[in-house]
C-alpha cells in the first residue's frame, strides 16, 4: 500500500505553494500522477474562462515538468476516467481539493464513496477556501446569511500556517498516455478574442506572487480609498489568480497580515474582500439555487423583463452610456471588469431596463477570465435587490454621477471607448479587433445614442419597485 501510486486529480489548484493535497501527497514519498481532466462540467464553461483555464493548465504543466513530474491530460467523465487511469497506473489512491458548486459536489460525494467501495483511497482536502463552509456557523450552528456578522467571526480567525512550495514529486515508473491539450481546443469559442484576451492575461503561480508583492509594496496602503477608481491601478488584480487556483487564499490572507503587523496600512479593506469572497463560497454551499433563483423568494413575482434588443446592446457596450459601456468593453478586451463599473453595468441591466438578473450573470460567466460561480451570483442578486445582504432593492446607480464621482476626468471611458477620439488608445481599439465581426462595429461610427433616458429608466424602476412592494 504505501509504494502504491497516488493520482492527485487537479482542478482550480494549478500551484505548487500552499497546496494541502500536493503537499500530502509529496509527503508520502510515493509515486505520485498529477491529472486534469476536461470532464462534462468543466466544458460548459463560458467562452473566456474556458479559454484561460487551458492557459493555466498548459503553464502548470511546464511547473510541474520543472520538478521533474508531469501532468496526465484526459478527457470524460471523471469516474471513468479515474477507474481507467487506475487499472492503467495500478494506483491504490485518488487524492483532490474539494470543490464546492453545486455542479460537482455531489458527484464529488458520489465518487469518493464510490473508490472508496472499491477498495481504492479517496481523500479530499481543503485548499480553495480560507474556511470550510460548514466550518463557519451562526450561534444556533446554521450558516450566515448576512456579511457583517459573518466578517466579525472570521477576521480574527486563524486560516493555519501556508505551507512551503513543493520542489520535488516521485514519478511513476511509467507514465500513462496523456492527450494533447492543443487537441481540446479550450479558446475555440473566443474566435478572434483569444489574441485580444492573451495580451492581458497574467498566467500562473509565479505571476500571482509577483503580482501580490507588487500589490503590498505600492498599492495595498492607498487600496480603500482608491479602489473604487476604475481609471487607477489601486486593485489587487488577484482575483483571477485566485479563481485557478494559482496563488491560494491563505498565503494573500497571511502575506497581508504580515505588512499590517509591520506598520503598512489598508490591510482590512483587503481582507475584508478575501472574506466577501469567503461569504460567496459559504452562501453557495448552503443555498445551492443561487445562481439561478431569487435568494428572496418574493421577488419571483417581479416582472423582469426577458432579453430583449436592449439588453442586447448592453452586451455589446453600445447603450450609449459612456461608463457603462466603458465596463462592458473593459471584460471583452481584458476578460476583468473593474469592481465599481461592474456595480454600475449590473444596476444599469436589472434597473434602467428591468432585465432579469439572469441574463447579466450567464454574459458575465462567458466573458469574465476572473469569473467566480459563487461571487457571479451574489454579486448579481445583491446589486439586483433580489439577493442576501442586498443593497437597497430601490437603489439605483445613477452612471453620469458615478462617473462624475469616480471618473472625473473620463480617464477610464476614454480607455475603452474609441468612438469619438481622434486617436483612440489600445484598449479603445481592441475591442473592435475582439468583437464578433457578426455585430458589424466600427470605431469611426458615431457613439451610439443612450438606449433608454437615464431619468425616465430610473422613475420605472422605482415605479415598479412601489407596485411590487404594494402587491407583496
Amino acid at each position: 500500500m504505501d509504494e502504491g501510486a497516488i493520482l492527485l486529480w487537479l482542478r482550480r489548484d494549478l500551484r505548487l505553494d500552499d497546496h494541502v493535497a500536493l503537499s500530502a501527497a509529496a509527503a508520502t514519498g510515493r509515486p505520485v500522477v498529477p491529472v486534469f481532466i476536461l470532464d462534462p462540467e468543466t466544458e460548459t464553461l463560458g467562452a473566456a474562462a474556458k479559454w484561460r483555464l487551458g492557459q493555466g493548465v498548459a503553464h502548470f504543466a511546464a511547473t510541474l515538468a520543472g520538478i521533474g513530474s508531469g501532468l496526465v491530460l484526459r478527457r470524460g467523465p471523471v469516474e471513468a476516467v479515474l477507474r481507467d487511469l487506475i487499472a492503467e497506473t495500478g494506483a491504490r489512491a485518488v487524492w483532490w481539493s474539494r470543490s464546492y458548486d453545486p455542479a460537482t459536489r455531489p458527484r464529488d460525494v458520489a465518487l469518493k464513496a464510490g473508490l472508496r467501495a472499491a477498495g481504492v483511497e479517496a481523500r479530499s482536502f481543503p485548499g480553495v477556501l480560507l474556511f470550510e463552509p460548514w466550518d463557519v456557523a451562526t450561534q444556533s450552528g446554521g450558516p450566515y446569511r448576512v456579511f457583517t456578522p459573518y466578517w466579525r467571526v472570521v477576521q480574527h480567525r486563524d486560516p493555519g500556517a501556508a505551507l512551503p512550495p513543493v520542489t520535488a514529486l516521485r514519478a511513476p515508473g511509467v507514465w500513462p498516455d496523456s492527450d494533447r491539450l492543443e487537441d481540446w481546443a479550450m479558446g475555440a469559442a473566443m474566435q478572434r478574442g483569444a489574441a485580444v484576451l492573451a495580451r492581458h492575461a497574467r498566467v500562473g503561480a509565479q505571476a500571482a506572487l509577483d503580482r501580490l508583492d507588487l500589490f503590498l509594496n505600492t498599492q495595498m496602503a492607498g487600496y480603500a480609498a482608491g479602489r473604487d477608481f476604475p481609471a487607477h491601478d489601486h486593485a489587487s488584480g488577484l482575483s483571477e489568480p485566485l479563481t485557478y487556483g494559482e496563488i491560494s487564499p491563505r498565503r494573500i490572507w497571511q502575506r497581508v497580515q504580515a505588512h499590517a503587523a509591520a506598520g503598512a496600512g489598508g490591510a482590512e479593506a483587503i481582507l475584508r474582500q478575501l472574506a466577501w469572497r469567503e461569504f460567496a463560497w459559504h452562501l453557495l454551499h448552503h443555498f445551492p439555487q443561487l445562481p439561478q433563483a431569487n435568494w428572496r423568494p418574493e421577488w419571483d413575482a417581479f416582472p423582469w423583463a426577458g432579453d430583449s434588443p436592449e439588453v442586447e446592446a448592453w452586451r455589446r457596450g453600445q447603450t450609449g452610456v459612456p461608463f457603462v459601456d466603458a465596463g462592458l468593453r473593459e471584460m471583452y478586451v481584458t476578460g476583468r471588469m473593474h469592481n465599481r463599473a461592474r456595480m454600475i453595468a449590473a444596476s444599469f441591466l436589472t434597473k434602467h431596463l428591468l432585465s432579469d438578473w439572469r441574463l447579466g450573470l450567464a454574459w458575465f460567466a462567458d466573458c469574465l477570465t476572473d469569473w467566480d460561480p459563487a461571487a457571479n451570483a451574489m454579486g448579481w442578486q445583491w446589486v439586483a435587490g433580489s439577493g442576501p445582504d442586498a443593497a437597497p432593492y430601490f437603489r439605483v446607480f445613477n452612471p453620469e454621477t458615478q462617473a462624475t464621482k469616480f471618473d472625473p476626468e473620463g480617464t477610464y471611458r476614454r480607455a475603452f471607448i474609441a468612438e469619438g477620439q481622434h486617436t483612440p488608445p489600445a484598449t479603445a481599439r481592441a475591442f473592435f479587433d475582439a468583437a464578433p465581426r457578426s455585430w458589424n462595429l466600427d470605431p469611426h461610427r458615431p457613439y451610439p445614442r443612450p438606449i433608454v433616458d437615464l431619468a425616465q429608466g430610473r422613475a420605472r424602476a422605482l415605479a415598479a419597485y412601489a407596485q411590487f412592494r404594494e402587491g407583496a
